[in-house]
């Protein structure tokens, strides 16, 4: 797997290659890029997609012990990524995590010509839902973090609603599951890091990402699961009327984790939006 060396550490990603239009997916909390891998696979034919794995608990690299991991510190990363790696014109799809927002309204947005939103934390939904809450207060928790991890070794316990059990209506299978927590099960310093993100919640930065959407006047479109049980389907409603050229469409039987639940429907809803969106870049 390539990576990239950035101001907080190493990054890994995929990169599909191939002609534009570039396609940048981002994933959440405890996840890693895999999460994207059967959009990826529906799409690589006729786009480049770029896939990180952002320092968010799933990733194998530490980083370094002064790196910024608020939402607002990786969201930073993002934009340095799309630069670092000379991307133009990009199409920036995010999921779970609400960080996307914050990049478009940093340097970011310069080469960002699109922008599809995916059940994600928002306005006040920071840290989102049960199992966000859960996370964050074991964060506060001295030894929190790693009772927790160590706790997700157990396969069944990761249906249950505090962890990924209300994240997606399809359970997802051991191995990638197994990948995404891997690394916070088993290294120290990934703990810290994602110990440093938790800690670093502040709604002020979901607001302020909302915000940056009403200055966003490139082609946008906002998909929601209806189903979802962490992310208020209103909250899609609300940041598709924020963005000035942005439209909702909602997905039926699915959780948070649309690429998990509904890969194929979500793939194609991507590719026809970039082909009726022509890049404004």
């Amino acid at each position: 797997m390539p990576v990239v060396e950035l101001s907080a550490g190493t990054i890994d990603y995929d990169d599909t290659g191939g002609n534009d239009p570039v396609l940048l997916f981002l994933h959440g909390f405890a996840q890693n890029g895999s999460l994207w891998r059967h959009v990826v696979h529906e799409l690589r034919a006729e786009h480049r997609c770029v896939v990180p794995t952002l320092p968010l608990g799933g990733h194998r690299h530490p980083m370094r012990p002064d790196a910024d991991l608020s939402l607002r510190g990786v969201s930073r990363l993002v934009s340095e990524l799309i630069e670092r790696l000379g991307l133009q014109e990009v199409t920036l799809v995010e999921n779970d995590w609400g960080g996307a927002h914050l990049t478009i309204a940093e340097d970011g947005d310069q080469r960002v010509s699109r922008l599809v939103l995916t059940s994600c934390e928002a306005f006040d939904n920071y840290p989102p839902g049960l199992p966000g809450r859960t996370v964050w207060l074991a964060a506060k928790i001295p030894g929190g973090i790693t009772a927790m991890a160590q706790a997700l070794r157990l396969r069944g316990l990761r249906r249950l609603p505090i962890a990924f059990g209300w994240m997606s209506k399809r359970r997802v299978p051991d191995d990638v599951m197994d990948s995404w927590l891997h690394p916070v099960i088993t290294q120290s310093a990934i703990r810290r890091d994602a110990r440093k993100y938790l800690r670093a919640v502040d709604r002020r930065d979901t607001f302020a990402a909302a915000d940056a959407l009403r200055c966003f006047d490139r082609p946008a479109l906002v998909i929601w699961a209806a189903e979802d049980r962490v992310m208020p389907p209103d909250h899609g409603r609300r940041l598709a009327e924020l963005l000035p050229r942005g439209r909702l469409i909602e997905i039926n039987d699915s959780y948070t984790l649309i690429p998990e639940d509904r890969p194929g429907e979500l793939a194609a809803t991507i590719r026809r939006f970039i082909r009726e969106a022509p890049a404004t870049g």
